[in-house]
């Protein structure tokens, strides 16, 4: 069975987080963490749902915001639905996910503002186990002390994918806006950055505090990032929604509502005007649990009368359908 953090299960929903993160991380995390590059394992199966509107099409790509270069080439199926498409659609739009101030904007609201350090809002089991862990990696403390828990947790989540040479540079989203704007797509987003960084930063102290506990208690269990980047290598949506969606519905259901819920809720409506007469056909790409479960997008599309079909010409079974 695949087990995996909330602080893990974070950083896959939010590409602000992670490209904000990575960002402004340089300074801590260490350029060893950096894994050597591997060789090409074949296309990742994709997770693409084919969307029949009133005189538009969407296609759905399920993201995984940090990537490996030997991730690509991307599987011809997803590929020819970029070919298709007239526009392109992201969580972020890419003025927002590729502006030089995105960094500074996220770090502002991470800053603690409250007088006190993370030392002061942490317990001392908490507190030492940072410690020992910073001491372990190189992490500065005194760097992060004026940061709020929800910030050092993400920044342990992307050094430890770091360490398995995944890169934010190399993820979905970031090579698929590069691609659109060499050929001339337009792209949009259905938030901005403004509005993610609030959600993270609007998190409860325990809330902030479960994840920094996790995120330092499976650091060293490298497999939960491994067998998350395969389970999405592999296509396979079983693993994806009831492991890791219906575990954090479970075991957090505030911060699950808050991250998954309302934000898939909000950006249905969006999609539906992609869906009417004349709308032609759009990509649409977001972190991949927002389309998975009775939760996701593409159940809530289907709820309301519209033909979705996945697209996967890999695949041996028709399977998350």
């Amino acid at each position: 069975m695949v087990k995996t953090s909330a602080r893990t299960r974070l950083a896959t929903w939010c590409s602000s987080a992670l490209i904000c993160v990575a960002l402004w991380s340089g300074a801590v995390v260490p350029a060893w963490a950096r894994a050597g590059g591997e060789a090409a394992a074949g296309p990742p199966v994709p997770l693409l749902w084919k969307v029949d509107g009133k005189g538009g099409t969407l296609y759905l790509l399920g993201s995984f915001h940090v990537l490996k270069p030997s991730d690509y080439p991307l599987s011809p199926d997803v590929m020819q639905a970029f070919a298709k498409a007239d526009r392109l659609v992201f969580e972020l739009p890419p003025s927002d996910a590729q502006s030089p101030e995105l960094a500074g904007r996220m770090l502002q609201a991470a800053r603690r503002t409250d007088g006190r350090r993370l030392q002061d809002a942490l317990d001392a089991k908490t507190w030492q186990a940072l410690s020992a862990y910073a001491r372990k990696y190189g992490m500065s403390l005194d760097t992060l002390q004026p940061l709020e828990p929800w910030f050092v947790a993400l920044t342990i989540s992307l050094a430890e994918m770091s360490r398995q040479g995944m890169d934010p540079n190399a993820g979905l989203d970031h090579y698929l806006m590069e691609q659109a704007q060499a050929k001339g797509k337009p792209a949009d987003g259905l938030e901005r950055a403004e509005q993610q960084i609030a959600m993270l930063d609007g998190m409860s102290p325990t809330e902030q505090h479960q994840l920094l506990e996790e995120s330092l208690d499976e650091a060293e269990a490298t497999d939960q990032v491994r067998q998350l980047h395969t389970a999405w290598r592999n296509g396979d949506v079983h693993t994806l929604s009831t492991q890791m969606a219906e575990d954090m519905r479970r075991q957090y259901p505030a911060l699950y509502q808050d991250i998954n819920v309302e934000r898939n809720a909000r950006w249905v409506p969006l999609l539906e005007q992609r869906l009417g007469k004349g709308s032609g056909t759009t990509l649409v790409v977001v972190g991949t649990l927002h389309l998975l479960g009775s939760d996701g997008v593409v159940e809530r599309l289907r709820a309301r009368g519209y033909h979705v079909e996945r697209i996967c010409s890999a695949c041996t079974e028709q399977v998350g359908r």
